[in-house]
């Protein structure tokens, strides 16, 4: 366990003041929306194999949203 000796008092004074809020406040800035491209720009989509559902993502969605195949990198 760490000693709030260590922690960055900036840090500890902020992460104290979050958590005098109310809840109700803590719930609502828990979440960022953000717009996700071809994502969020169709009601919803169904397909009928995951490997389909894998070729659109790798083929539609950009890859720093993460759906992508996991690669290894070479070597």
């Amino acid at each position: 366990m760490t000693d709030d000796a260590d922690l960055d008092p900036d840090w500890l004074a902020e992460f104290e003041a979050a958590a005098r809020r109310p809840l109700e406040a803590r719930w609502r800035y828990a979440f960022i929306r953000t717009h996700r491209p071809v994502l969020d720009d169709a009601e919803y989509r169904a397909f009928d194999t995951m490997a389909d559902y894998r070729r659109w993502c790798e083929e539609h969605l950009p890859a720093w949203l993460g759906y992508g195949r996991f690669q290894l990198p070479a070597g």
